[in-house]
């Protein structure tokens, strides 16, 4: 009889503590901002993704931050009708999923466009939303995983400079970070004291190798998307159901290790402190003996006549480079400019365009380097405590790709982890 009340004392006390553990394992908090829809279909790889894995975070924003294209709300809307359509069958197996109708309430309009030389512009849907899911009561820090540009981010920023201590930001940086290159030298240069990991290169470990025909490469649609429900029937729209999902490391991050820890291994890779952003600014024009570091912010300035001041950050001159064009300014005190932020190592050329005399026709080049935050520079943006980036080890390189592994040796994982959730569909 003894033995027997122990037991049962015993097996209520262990429940209770178990109970208790599972009221006090709080999911972390995350916002999206994306730019799915746009010119970059990954992003609706990476959107399928969080919804087949809601039940892993409390979602509370989901933000269309389009900087080209078409991209909106309704596409995020579109991948939520698709995921509704799945819903029972994944349900099935998992009951904490999040409800399609929960989520289409956290679908915010954000910025539409790039923001303007100053980094900045007017309140958008999506900046007040993340504003406003920043200075909900709680203690836990509201984690922003930025799939495009800052450019809503840096509008939050600017309009509530409060918020800089409750949020941490997860930046896929590298390309986004040339198109969206204003509101990042807004935001690195006026709030350095933000937690942010500016992952430029690592996320690459994701992508696939289009030359390998296995099943975690090419052979991953064939073999666990294909008849998948609505959204495997989706899939194949985006790269011919080749995974890139360029933007789910950030998730993987929150899934994954301790995200309040940089430094520790997760599925969604590891990083390192840096210091200083670096920035060169060229006030005349560069030769092939110049060298720049990779993902670095770059700042061309060209003299010219003086202009009213009502003209500062109107278009003067366009600056065309690798094929493409960026709207050059005039900054005032007779000075013209243009940012830039290169994303892979390369020579680089390019000219001016205008029709003031002055500016039209000018020229140069430069080197990219493959090292990135790289040697300081005069003009650097000068970093706080929380600032992290890809790892520097060479022997975390992939190619050209500064970090690479820290994410690729988990590559096999997580799409085993995934194609058990795909199989729900089956």
């Amino acid at each position: 009889m003894k033995k027997s009340y122990f037991f049962c004392l015993s097996f209520f006390m262990i429940s209770l503590f178990a109970y208790a553990q599972r009221e006090n394992s709080q999911k972390f908090r995350i916002l999206v901002s994306t730019d799915i829809g746009g010119t970059d279909p990954d992003d609706n790889q990476s959107m399928a993704h969080l919804l087949m894995y809601s039940d892993c975070f409390d979602i509370e924003g989901l933000v269309s931050s389009p900087s080209f294209g078409k991209g909106s709300k309704e596409e995020i809307l579109r991948m939520i009708d698709l995921y509704e359509k799945d819903f029972e069958k994944l349900r099935e197996n998992n009951q904490d999923l999040m409800k399609p109708a929960e989520l289409r309430k956290l679908c915010k309009q954000g910025r539409r466009g790039l923001a303007s030389y100053k980094g900045y512009s007017q309140p958008t849907e999506g900046s007040e939303w993340i504003i406003k899911c920043a200075r909900r009561k709680s203690d836990r820090p509201l984690y922003v995983l930025v799939w495009g540009t800052l450019e809503d981010v840096a509008q939050a920023l600017h309009d509530a400079p409060d918020i800089q201590s409750k949020i941490r930001v997860y930046w896929i940086g590298g390309p986004n970070k040339k198109w969206g290159v204003n509101s990042y030298a807004y935001v690195v240069e006026n709030f350095p004291d933000l937690w942010m990991i500016e992952n430029n290169a690592s996320y690459r470990g994701l992508i696939s190798n289009k030359k390998i025909n296995d099943e975690f490469n090419n052979g991953y649609y064939n073999k666990y998307i294909k008849g998948a429900g609505y959204l495997g029937a989706d899939f194949i729209n985006y790269y011919g159901g080749l995974v890139k999902m360029g933007d789910t490391p950030s998730l993987l991050y929150m899934m994954n290790g301790d995200p309040a820890d940089p430094y520790k291994e997760s599925w969604g890779g590891s990083f390192e402190k840096m210091t200083e952003s670096p920035r060169t600014i060229f006030t005349s024009n560069p030769t092939i003996k110049d060298t720049v570091a990779v993902y670095s912010v770059l700042e061309f300035h060209f003299n010219g006549p003086v202009q009213e001041e009502k003209y500062i950050g109107r278009k003067f001159f366009t600056f065309r480079i690798d094929r493409q064009d960026w709207d050059g300014v005039y900054l005032g005190d007779g000075i013209y400019g243009v940012r830039y932020a290169p994303k892979a190592p390369a020579v680089l050329k390019y000219e001016v365009i205008s029709e003031v005399k002055e500016l039209n026709g000018q020229k140069g080049v430069f080197v990219v380097g493959k090292v990135w935050p790289g040697n300081k520079t005069i003009n650097g943006y000068k970093l706080g405590q929380n600032w992290y980036t890809d790892k520097l080890a060479p022997e975390l390189f992939e190619g050209v790709w500064q970090g690479s592994k820290t994410v690729s040796k988990w590559r096999e994982k997580v799409l085993t982890d995934w194609a058990v959730r795909w199989g729900w569909l089956k």
